[in-house]
């Protein structure tokens, strides 16, 4: 079905929307936990918005390189969001760029044999990690209710009247509205809730007024990468985890656009993901992955065509070359956004969950990977010094509830299904040959 040029523009605005709330709340959360200023927090969600773009055309252009030529949108991984915020405070800004680059690169090199080493990444790893990811930034969530770590209102009536009427709209619009509106409904439910702090005088639109009509994205904004290897490693997972998430993506689309995926259609989209992350940490915005929300728009609308998604692409890129259009993002106060971060985080762990519904439950040995995998990230993210005694270039993995209770998921997995299933086969071969002397 190929729609007229009104109506594909109508529908590429709307996927643009659908995906808004999911691009700009990441830059908003990790700046803001990160101690940005709001100069510093207009160029984050700006330039994340234009590499939001950039990244959607890079996957959506088939060439014999990389690009899988489905109609996708990609944008910013909510996987990315507790790594970044730990590397960032334990070194720095410029060691999480530099943690992107390299799992960027990593993704590129990988491209060919990844769907070789998916199974080391089967739902019950995949879907502990996610949930794990998910239970792990609720404590964010929160905080940010209450009206953000350190401030000087925590906990006040106002705030959480603010958080919980966000989080209230929200609902009800996912209870009562239908199609378009109630895929936005993040985006409304900030914008209301936003519009009722400004009545209580718990909005500032200096930032707006500071920021200017037109920039250029500039690489390094926030200085020069630096490297430590346990981000490295950090950021490398989360890649990981995000290229199982995407090929879920990719194989939802090929059946909606009866387009047939082949091993070298798999490789050139994760080479346009790693290059997408690495043009990320080269301008200082986030790792990229498919968006998985534009998928169900596609379906309601029965609009196939890649030309929308080029539309989408291109409208990104404009929204990233003007700040005032990112700076108006930044004056969401934090007890909003805390009420938004719920529900959005809450459904990654209702994505976790629903992955893991795939797992086969009879198996004792996936509910010990269950177990294990998520008691481990939870216990972590509640008492995070409990690895206080280690190097502190080993902490890193350890600190973090994400990365401590993936890499159990990911040992457990091998443990238990990986190499005795090699053992098997070796029995088998020496067995037949065995019988063959």
């Amino acid at each position: 079905m190929k729609p007229e040029k009104t109506k594909m523009t109508v529908l590429a605005i709307q996927h643009v929307l659908a995906m808004y709330a999911g691009a700009v709340i990441v830059p908003i959360i990790t700046g803001s936990s990160l101690g940005m200023n709001s100069r510093q927090l207009t160029y984050l969600v700006s330039v994340d918005i234009f590499m939001s773009g950039l990244a959607t055309l890079l996957q959506i252009w088939k060439n014999r390189f990389f690009g899988i030529g489905l109609p996708i949108v990609l944008g910013c991984t909510f996987t990315a969001v507790g790594p970044m915020i730990a590397i960032g405070k334990q070194y720095g800004v410029s060691a999480v760029y530099g943690a992107i680059l390299v799992s960027g690169l990593f993704v590129i090199l990988i491209s060919k044999f990844f769907s070789k080493l998916a199974r080391f990444f089967p739902p019950v790893v995949t879907g502990s990690v996610v949930t794990i990811i998910g239970v792990t930034l609720i404590p964010v969530a929160m905080k940010d209710m209450a009206g953000g770590d350190g401030s000087k209102d925590f906990g006040s009536l106002t705030n959480i009247a603010l958080s919980f009427g966000t989080l209230l709209i929200i609902v009800l619009l996912q209870r009562f509205a239908k199609g378009f509106i109630r895929s936005i409904s993040i985006l409304i439910g900030l914008a209301i809730g936003t519009v009722a702090a400004a009545l209580f005088g718990k909005v500032s639109f200096a930032p707006v007024a500071e920021a200017s009509w037109v920039h250029i994205v500039q690489p390094f904004y926030f200085g020069m990468p630096t490297f430590e290897w346990s981000a490295c490693i950090t950021m490398i997972l989360v890649a990981l985890v995000s290229l199982v998430e995407s090929s879920g993506v990719y194989f939802a689309l090929s059946g909606i656009t009866k387009q047939p995926l082949h091993e070298d259609d798999l490789a050139r989209g994760y080479r346009a993901e790693g290059l997408a992350v690495m043009l990320g940490g080269l301008f200082n915005a986030f790792p990229y992955t498919a968006f998985s929300q534009n998928v169900g728009l596609i379906q309601l609308s029965g609009v196939k065509s890649k030309n929308v998604m080029v539309l989408v692409g291109s409208f990104l890129l404009l929204f990233g070359l003007i700040p005032k259009l990112g700076a108006l993002t930044t004056i969401i106060p934090s007890s909003v956004l805390g009420g938004a971060m719920i529900a959005m985080f809450g459904m990654v762990i209702a994505s976790g969950i629903k992955m893991l519904s795939k797992v086969d439950f009879a198996n004792n040995e996936n509910l010990f990977i269950i177990a294990c995998s998520i008691g481990i990230g939870l216990g972590v993210t509640v008492v995070p010094d409990i690895f206080k005694g280690l190097p502190s270039n080993i902490q890193l993995l350890t600190q973090s509830g994400i990365v401590a209770g993936s890499v159990t998921a990911i040992v457990l997995n091998l443990f238990f299904h990986i190499l005795p299933n090699k053992q098997a086969a070796k029995a088998k071969v020496k067995k037949v040959g065995t019988q063959a002397s």
